[in-house]
Parts: C-alpha cells; sequence; structure tokens
C-alpha cells in the first residue's frame, strides 16, 4: 500500500500550491479585464453623450441604467462562475479561492 503523507512537500504543492498560484493568475486577469471593460464602457458612455449632444441619438436615463444594471449583473455572474470553478481545485476551494481574491488585490 501505497503510504501517502498529506503534509509532504509534493502533496502540499499539489492540493495548495498550485491552485493558490492558478487562482492568483485567474483573479489577476479577472481584475484587469474588468478595468479594460470598465475603461471601454465608459469610453462608450462619453461617445453616447457626445452623440446626444449633437442630435445624432437620444437615450433616456432610464435606459442608461437599465444598461449599467445588465452590465452589473453580467459582470458578477462572470466572477460567480471563476470562483465556483475555481473552488473544485481542492476539497475546500480554499487555497484557489484566496489566491482568486489576492490575485484580484493585485490586478
Amino acid at each position: 500500500m501505497d503510504n501517502q503523507d498529506l503534509f509532504s512537500t509534493p502533496s502540499l504543492i499539489a492540493n495548495v500550491g498550485a491552485p493558490f498560484l492558478l487562482g492568483i493568475a485567474v483573479g489577476y486577469f479577472a481584475k484587469k479585464m474588468l478595468r479594460t471593460a470598465l475603461f471601454l464602457g465608459g469610453g462608450i458612455v462619453v461617445i453616447l453623450f457626445v452623440a446626444e449632444y449633437y442630435g445624432v441619438v437620444h437615450i433616456t436615463d432610464d435606459q442608461l441604467l437599465h444598461a449599467t444594471d445588465v452590465a452589473a449583473e453580467a459582470a458578477k455572474s462572470s466572477s460567480d462562475f471563476l470562483l465556483e470553478r475555481l473552488s473544485r481545485f481542492t476539497v475546500k476551494g480554499v487555497s484557489a479561492t484566496g489566491g482568486f481574491v489576492l490575485g484580484f488585490k493585485m490586478g
């Protein structure tokens, strides 16, 4: 029978270290993509405001708020998906989720 020590270096790297590093990478990427999306979204809103000023389009406040709600819900469901997927790497998903949070803060 194979004697596996849970606290051996290979076991810790496989069960804690690798998922943690993967979580950091995904969290960092998610933060950068969120910033990019916010930058592009802000640019689109400014272009729409300018177009409205010149009479090219007409935007109501309700339409703008609805678009913001849809975008916020999409971002929330995306982050929920990423955290749920990362939690499958370890029994409790703590190391991968912790890595995600740290990577998100670093990004």
